[in-house]
């Protein structure tokens, strides 16, 4: 039904490409018949039920999103391997409507980097979208969130304002062109594109011309921001125009921080409702809204947003209010300890929310290059924070952009065209467990088999041990913004919410000594020492630095058997998997010595023993053992990498070796000595 409707269309190509990999002649006289039907009344939006019927099987969705996800299932029981005679019956609905992913532009992106900028032609690349948009889909994501500081420039040049644009008319109709076409690529799919931007900002040229807002030439995102009556008028008119220019742009979203220095937040809220929802509410057409949470913590913050949103916004239900789920580094404990300026309050969800809900947000900025994947995370993640409130997550990162892949060297044969491409796992567990947390842990099986054949079966196994290395390590140690952690480079950049970073971005022994731990259910090592030495019973919900250590030497000595299990030598792209897994499963050692050595240098500082300190010089040196494994596992694939952590500078393991050694030279008894 509605064949003429972009997204069953799309549907339709699917099975027949489905149906043509798997060796059926797809023809319209043939035996057995695939009918597509939506049935809005008896099922839900993006719900789907797959029947057979002696020769016919039908697909019903409850929208054009429901039957393309349906036939998504019906090809993935044929890839099982299955066949068209014994297709099972299934039905399956959403458990959260909004299943989004986090996307940077690299045109005014937030940070000013060589790691952002490089991506610029890739992301211009329409073939780019259309297999980016392809792998959203097919695991279920039906939100693309479009991040830039300011991005409107580049879309539109307005009657008010023109000189805003710098583009040239030909310039202008390409780029105009260009987000005509993502944007219908997503709707054919099934998903809603936002394009979120932050206040208080202009286009460059517009900043130059009126001399206002000269913060928005660089990009510099900090401090005081320009409020004057021109801006105003500019972000209204663009932004009405934006919306009526593109039909397919779902909608806005809006953050409450960056260049708001010195506003209170009533005033901060003033302003987006003068500017950018009055820019909305002015468009020819409704439009939807992504209102994030302010970036201070606390009741007033809170308070002052729910009643902005409850009761001075008029726009498309319900208004989603993303938190950022532990700061930047949600990929640590499933437990929320803070968002972005603290611990939060109830007050967005008690009482119950009457226009808006929340959704967790997700950041990812602890690993890029190595790939990951453990759906235990992220379905214990789903089960313990899905309340009625929430609507939904978005998951990605802000210092990463997911297009060009940088990470491996020129002479490597690669399986892949983009990064994203790298890490086809982490994207294919959080959609596929978004949008069905009972998801099986058999079909992300096959998806190995289907990729590599039946030898990389124990791929998953291992990519479920070793992933929990980067969890372990952000839980262990308390991070807040981006750059106070980077675990999979075992690198504070920046400091830690209670004082500066101290030296070296590379995080030392004395440093994880030092640790307050995000989890609450971890020591740290100075407080299990001093338990440990005044005889205080510690109990089963608390987990010591010894017991961490011997959990992550479980895990990554399972992991490596695993490997050496499987015949996958000369299979290229299987070998590529298996190098993720041995360099966690190295990391993973080196931390698990590291932090044994921290228990025995505080025990000997406790005890002015000298047996302890022994033991740790053989913890850190079997500590140097791992590291120097981990940099002769990656050495091979990896280049020295662009990363925003670290400005202008590159990374590798490798450049970090010195700091490594460097712990067992500086190894003392007293830290100040």
């Amino acid at each position: 039904s509605k064949a003429d409707d972009p997204t069953v269309a799309y549907a339709i190509r699917a099975l027949k490409n489905g149906l043509t990999q798997n060796g059926y002649a797809v023809q319209e006289d043939g035996k057995m018949t695939c009918a597509l039907v939506i049935e809005p009344k008896g099922l839900a939006a993006e719900a789907f039920e797959i029947d057979r019927q002696a020769e016919a099987i039908t697909v019903r969705g409850g929208d054009a999103t429901g039957v393309m996800y349906g036939v998504f299932s019906l090809v993935e029981q044929l890839d099982g391997p299955g066949s068209l005679k014994h297709i099972e019956p299934k039905s399956q609905s959403p458990e959260l409507s909004f299943r989004a992913i986090k996307f940077n532009l690299p045109w005014n992106p937030y940070r000013n980097s060589p790691a952002l900028f490089l991506h610029q032609e890739t992301t211009r690349n329409l073939d780019f979208w259309r297999s980016f948009l392809d792998m959203m889909a097919r695991n279920r994501f039906n939100t693309l969130t479009l991040w830039s500081l300011h991005p409107f420039h580049l879309m539109v040049r307005t009657d008010e304002f023109p000189e805003a644009c710098p583009l040239s008319k030909e310039e202008l109709a390409e780029w105009r062109q260009f987000w005509h076409r993502l944007f219908a690529l997503a709707q054919e799919r099934g998903i809603e594109p936002y394009l979120v931007n932050w206040n208080i900002f202009v286009s460059p040229a517009f900043a130059k011309a009126h001399d206002v807002a000269e913060y928005s030439i660089p990009g510099d995102h900090y401090g005081k921001g320009d409020t004057s009556a021109i801006i105003k008028r500019y972000n209204r008119e663009v932004i009405a125009k934006v919306i009526n220019t593109y039909p397919n742009l779902t909608g806005l979203g809006l953050s409450v921080g960056e260049r708001m220095g010195g506003m209170t937040h009533a005033e901060r809220e003033e302003w987006l409702l003068e500017t950018i929802i009055a820019g909305m509410e002015a468009a020819d057409r409704p439009v939807k809204l992504i209102h994030r949470a302010p970036f201070s913590a606390g009741n007033e913050a809170e308070t002052i947003t729910r009643q902005a949103i409850e009761n001075k916004i008029d726009l498309q239900e319900p208004i989603r209010l993303p938190i950022k789920f532990n700061w930047s580094h949600g990929h640590s404990t499933p437990k929320l300890v803070h968002a972005h300026g603290g611990p939060l309050t109830d007050a967005y969800w008690s009482p119950q929310p009457k226009n808006y809900d929340i959704v967790w947000t997700v950041r990812n900025e602890d690993f890029f290059a190595l790939r990951w994947g453990r759906p235990d995370f992220v379905r214990n993640h789903i089960a313990t924070n899905h309340h009625d409130y929430v609507g939904g997550y978005i998951i990605g990162s802000e210092t990463y952009i997911p297009a060009k892949d940088y990470f491996s060297k020129e002479d490597q044969r690669v399986s892949w065209d983009y990064a994203f491409q790298r890490q086809w796992l982490f994207y294919k567990l959080w959609g596929r467990l978004l949008y069905n947390p009972d998801t099986p842990d058999r079909v992300f099986k096959r998806a190995f088999t289907k990729r590599y054949g039946k030898e990389s079966r124990g791929l998953f196994d291992a990519y479920r041990l070793v992933s929990r290395v980067p969890l372990r390590f952000a839980s262990f140690n308390s991070s807040s913004w981006d750059f106070t952690l980077y675990s999979e480079g075992f690198l504070r950049t920046a400091g830690p919410p209670n004082g500066p970073h101290k030296g070296d971005p590379f995080i030392s022994l004395e440093e994880l000594i030092d640790q307050e731990p995000l989890e609450p259910g971890y020591l740290s090592i100075p407080e299990f020492v001093r338990r440990r030495q005044s005889n205080n019973k510690i109990g089963k919900e608390k987990t010591t630095p010894l017991e961490l250590a011997n959990r992550l030497d479980r895990d990554s000595k399972q992991a490596l058997k695993l490997l050496a299990e499987m015949d996958i030598d000369r299979q290229t792209a299987a070998v590529f998997e298996a190098i993720s897994i041995k360099a966690w499963a190295h990391l993973g050692r080196y931390f698990a010595s590291k932090l044994r050595a921290g228990v025995a240098l505080q025990t000997a500082r406790a005890t002015e023993s000298k047996n302890p300190l022994q033991k740790a010089r053989r913890h850190l040196k079997n500590g140097i053992h791992h590291w120097e494994k981990l940099v002769a596992v990656t050495q091979k694939h990896y280049k020295k990498m662009p990363l925003t952590h670290l400005g202008n500078d590159r990374f590798h393991w490798s450049l970090l070796t010195d700091e490594v050694r460097r712990d067992l030279e500086q190894l003392k008894v007293k830290p100040d000595q």
